[in-house]
Parts: C-alpha cells; structure tokens; sequence
C-alpha cells in the first residue's frame, strides 16, 4: 500500500496531493519498491504499475497522471490535457487549472515543490534541485501563475522530502550561485572549511518562496531528509556515496478537485 507524507497546511486548503515514498510498489533490488523513473533501467512494466498505484490513490486513471522530462532548468509548461510518457515536455515545473487531472515532480534528493491557489484554482508542481532553484525555477513558476490571475500572497505551498541540511556537502561553487541571487542566502549555509558547505536546500527554496510574495505562513516545509532515511526515500546522493550505479525516484503529485456546488 503506497504511503504519501500529506502536507497539513495543502490539506487544510483543500488540495488532493502527496509526497509519495518509496513505500508499497512492486519494484525490487535497488528499485524497491515504489520506483516511479522511466529512465532508471527499471523494468518498465513494474513502473507503470507503480505510477497506477500512485494513480489510484489520488483517484485518478493511470493515463491521467502525468510528469515533464526535468532537466534541471527553469521551463514551466501547462498541461491542459493528459500526455504519454515519450511526449513529455522537457520542464522542471507543471501547472494545472483542469480537475481531475494529476501532475506530479519526480526527485531523488532535489526538492520537491506542491504550489496551490485555493481560490483561482489552479496548481503547480516543481522539481527543485539546486541549479534550477538558483536559475529562479520557484520564481518563474509563482510568475507564471500570477499571469494566469492567481495572487502570490493567496497561494499556499510545501517543500516536500529532499536531502537534509545535516546531509548536503557542496563546494563554493554552490555557495557563491546563491550569494549571487541573494546575499541573504549565507544563512542557508554552514561552513565546514575548505571551501565546503553543508547546504539547506529545502530552506533555500523556502527563501525563493517568499522573495515570490508567498508569506511565511502560507508555506510549509515537511523537513524530511531524503539522504538519511533510507527506509522511506530514495537517494542519488547516498547510492553514488556507496558506489552504486542504480536508484529509484519518488513521486510528489496533486491533483485538483471539481468545486463542490
């Protein structure tokens, strides 16, 4: 049985979505279980059946839930209608104003992003990795919202499982990315000498957030650390730290409501 970590602040809002683990698919060895990456070398079928159980749980049909080929970058692309997998854009964002249709981010340790606004109903789900947050993914994202009517300061957001602070050793060339976009930044950084860093990522994106016109109270950050639980979360991090060559990815996705009349 898959087991989503549900954001309280989103459910509270009304929005149908998880952060979905590496809990209850039908993946093995170093797949297991729930491993949604159509390009990890998985078998292929076990995957669809993965994606069919996340599927299911949000009650969509397993045509109707979608994910973009991320690349890192900073494209945000709407999706009106489902897609098959080999049509999938290339984008790090997804925006939905249609219910009934699910769209989903798939990470290994970037930071996953769940964006809704309860009153113009529409939602956005972002794959947040530390290049596409410092190109301003977030920032592009909470723009293109806003010219499609939705107001930053109404839109509730979460930052979902993703490598922790205590977990995520980087260079100076991280650090001086950040530092670039906002001096304010350092604060997301603890020095450890050497030119090393131990990185925040999920509060870096809380960062990006707000300099968007989220207020804080609106946004909520889960603080799961993908590198340190093994048991619930996959981690490209922690399989190169061991010298594996395979891991699996783990889905966040939403899915909007028709309104109740």
């Amino acid at each position: 049985m898959v087991r989503p970590v549900i954001s309280g602040l989103l459910r509270a809002a009304g929005l149908c979505h998880g952060f979905f683990t590496r809990e209850g698919g039908v993946s093995e060895g170093p797949y297991a279980s729930l491993n949604v990456g159509l390009r990890s070398g998985d078998d292929p079928q076990r995957v669809r059946e993965n994606r069919a159980r996340i599927a299911r749980a949000l009650d969509v049909a397993p045509e109707r839930l979608v994910t973009a080929r991320q690349v890192h970058g900073t494209e945000v692309v709407l999706v009106e209608d489902p897609f098959p997998p080999e049509e999938a854009p290339e984008a790090d964002a997804l925006v939905v104003e249609r219910p009934g249709l699910a769209i989903g981010v798939t990470t290994a340790d970037c930071a996953p992003v769940l964006l809704f606004d309860p009153f113009g109903l529409r939602a956005a789900a972002v794959h947040a990795g530390w290049c596409g947050l410092a190109a301003g993914i977030l920032e592009r994202t909470v723009g293109f919202l806003r010219e499609r009517g939705t107001r930053p300061h109404e839109l509730r957001a979460a930052v979902g499982p993703c490598i922790g602070a205590r977990s995520y050793e980087v260079g100076g060339d991280v650090h001086e990315a950040f530092l670039a976009v906002d001096p304010a930044h350092a604060a997301d950084f603890r020095p450890l000498g050497q030119g090393r860093f131990l990185f925040d990522l999920a509060g870096a994106a809380r960062r990006r957030l707000l300099a968007a016109g989220l207020e804080p109270r609106r946004v909520e950050v889960l603080g799961l650390d993908t590198f340190a639980r093994e048991e619930l979360f996959f981690s490209y991090r922690r399989t190169r730290l061991r010298g594996e060559a395979r891991f699996g990815l783990q889905l966040s996705a939403l899915v909007l409501r028709a309104p109740e009349v």
